[in-house]
């Protein structure tokens, strides 16, 4: 999808505070801790290169989802160890070892796969996924874990890492969460060969479990400034929000009480009053459901009325303004703000959704 460069609809990344997030974390972890960052998702809509480059300092590695995201960071000249979180076709193994690209093995049939493709896999760098609990992907026993990196050893695998990944690390109860660490602790702890890395700490766990960090961490979300949790437990120490979201009215008009607004005629005006459209709709992430949540203009809260459509909304105005008037979709105005927090609590999902839903179409500027 293309970015509409000539469309007023932008949203804004501070890479400072992206880089300040990451040192926030890291006075609060062990001293000598590896740092993955995650950009996986083009780094939660924040844009994956423009990221990864701006934290080069800040981290030693880089967490992805798959080959390709992985494969944009090698393109666009990044060095640095890139993790593929997510499980790789044997098939494209070439690839992988070609770039120098580490990947995850979850289990022995990935492993008699890439052997039957090829039959020198003494390049290639691993970590083991447990599943600890997750229920996704990995290897679910010690048994298991133990043959699995004996026979990627006689494979001459480098198996670098192994890893887990907590399901409940952002909520109040923490009884599945001390489950899953207990499990995963005595799997590495009985291993026959254990890997030079071990990691289960993603954002969660790294702010709120950060005595339970083994030798890295796995920052996602919180440094790009969001809160885990969405607003279930409170941040141990500030963060800043990366992103902003802004537009401006492209057309304002008067409606008089009776008229309606918007598809399916869901809103009809009770007096007359102020209407602004604005470039921005589902095809770029806002979605439908955000009917009757809020923008700022002027410093003042104005509700969205009518459905979403594809490519515009509209808002009722407290009173007529000129055309090119600032809107802010995520972020401050004056002494109001709307977080992408506030935007999930209103679509009932977590912010994390709301940042990736972002869509190529609108544009990514840097400062």
């Amino acid at each position: 999808m293309i970015s509409s460069l000539h469309r007023p609809t932008v949203a804004t990344v501070d890479l400072k505070a992206i880089q300040n997030n990451i040192k926030a974390v890291q006075t609060h972890i062990p001293q000598g801790t590896k740092t993955y960052a995650v950009v996986k998702a083009n780094a939660y809509g924040h844009g994956a290169v423009a990221v990864a480059n701006a934290i080069s300092q800040e981290v030693d590695a880089y967490c992805v989802s798959n080959l390709d995201e992985a494969l944009e960071l090698r393109q666009a000249g990044i060095k640095k160890e890139i993790l593929i979180l997510g499980v790789v076709l044997a098939s494209e193994l070439p690839l992988v070892i070609e770039n120098q690209i580490t990947i995850t093995v979850a289990s022995q049939e990935w492993l008699n796969a890439a052997q039957a493709y090829f039959s020198d896999l003494s390049r290639l760098h691993v970590h083991l996924k447990v599943d600890s609990g997750m229920g996704r992907i990995g290897v679910r026993s010690l048994a298991e874990a133990d043959q699995l990196i004996a026979n990627m050893l006689k494979a001459n695998i480098q198996v670098d890492g192994i890893f887990t990944h907590f399901a409940t690390a952002d909520e109040a109860d923490t009884e599945k969460f001390q489950a899953q660490l207990t499990f995963f602790t005595e799997l590495v702890n009985g291993l026959t060969y254990k890997p030079a890395l071990v990691h289960a700490s993603n954002s969660a766990t790294s702010i709120w479990h950060s005595e339970t960090i083994f030798n890295a961490v796995r920052l996602g979300i919180v440094i790009y400034g969001l809160n885990p949790s969405g607003s279930k437990l409170a941040l141990p120490y500030p963060l800043e929000e990366a992103l902003t979201l802004s537009s401006r009215l492209v057309h304002v008009k008067a409606i008089h009480a009776g008229d309606t607004v918007g598809y399916g005629a869901t809103y009809t005006a009770k007096a007359d009053e102020f209407v602004g459209t604005i470039p921005i709709g589902y095809a770029d992430g806002w979605t439908r459901d955000l009917q009757d949540f809020s923008v700022l203009i002027d410093g003042q809260f104005c509700q969205i009325i009518g459905r979403v459509s594809m490519d515009q909304i509209t808002v009722r105005l407290p009173k007529a303004y000129p055309i090119g008037e600032k809107v802010t979709l995520i972020g401050k105005d004056g002494d109001k703000e709307i977080t992408a927090t506030d935007l999930a609590n209103k679509k009932g999902t977590i912010n994390y959704e709301v940042l990736c839903l972002l869509s190529d179409r609108i544009p990514r500027k840097y400062h």
